[in-house]
């Protein structure tokens, strides 16, 4: 059997890395071989002994106090999201393997979908599509049933362009991915999701070390669509209650704009190829 991973140590030894000594307040003398903070600064500054560090870090402790955690995460500049994905790490006991999970969209949640009159998608907690309606497949034909938002940002040169800025959009998709997937990276289909992002995209791997979380929550997007130009619509993801993960992704436009004009031009576009 297969040694358990070392989440937290694999956490922070990537948080570390971010935090620069001039951030923490530490003069630099000379030449630093490491990226970001030394174990030892860490302990410092978190007022704990370099040797019980190396320990979290090592997994040889996988059950600090909640006093140690908020002393890391203050030394770490961990924001809300991050912090509590922090004390997530150590949470549970030990996990038994999991099995791949079938993520179902409710008969409900399909009929409402299809009524929506604003681009609307059912999105999985992996970012798979596992339902859009035809304004959704309208705005981006990569929104259709059987893609995956991750998949597709990253590796796909269309729907790249979709994004002015895609690297922040990408790197904002994977921050969601890990709040959504959480603890659960053992879980086949985030390994599967994950190996071959990482093998196909350095972009990928790179923010994947990282550690970045962010809840899959509202946000404002900018697309570049081909045939209407530029335009700015509000993004809602709202839990589908009675599901795990599952979330009600749809985009609007406001009243009397001139993004509100063209989401009209695309949904009068959708119907008359209905």
């Amino acid at each position: 059997m297969s040694e358990e991973r070392n989440l937290l140590g694999e956490f922070l030894r990537a948080r570390r890395e971010l935090v620069t000594p001039e951030t923490a307040g530490i003069p630099v003398v000379g030449v630093r071989r490491v990226p970001g903070l030394r174990r030892e600064e860490v302990a410092m500054l978190a007022g704990i002994s370099a040797d019980y560090y190396l320990r979290l870090e090592r997994g040889r402790d996988r059950r600090p106090s909640p006093q140690v955690l908020e002393s890391l995460a203050r030394v770490l500049r961990l924001d809300e999201d991050t912090r509590a994905y922090l004390f997530g790490l150590i949470a549970d006991g030990p996990r038994r393997p999991r099995r791949r999970r079938r993520e179902t969209v409710p008969a409900s949640t399909a009929r409402f979908l299809a009524l929506l009159p604003v681009p609307a998608f059912v999105e999985g907690r992996y970012l798979d599509v596992l339902a859009a309606n035809p304004l959704a497949t309208a705005l981006s034909p990569r929104l259709a049933t059987g893609g995956n938002r991750l998949r597709d940002v990253f590796l796909d040169p269309e729907e790249q362009r979709l994004f002015p800025d895609w690297k922040g959009a990408a790197a904002a998709l994977l921050a969601g991915f890990r709040e959504a997937v959480g603890t659960d990276t053992d879980d086949p289909r985030c390994i599967e999701l994950v190996g071959e992002l990482s093998l196909a995209s350095p972009y990928f791997q790179r923010l994947w070390a990282r550690h970045d979380v962010r809840p899959r929550g509202g946000a404002t997007v900018c697309f570049h669509h081909p045939q209407l130009g530029d335009i700015t619509l509000s993004r809602e993801k709202l839990h589908i209650t009675g599901t795990d993960g599952l979330m009600l992704v749809a985009f609007h436009a406001a009243p009397g704009t001139a993004d509100a004009d063209k989401l009209a031009l695309l949904r009068s576009t959708a119907e008359e190829r209905r």
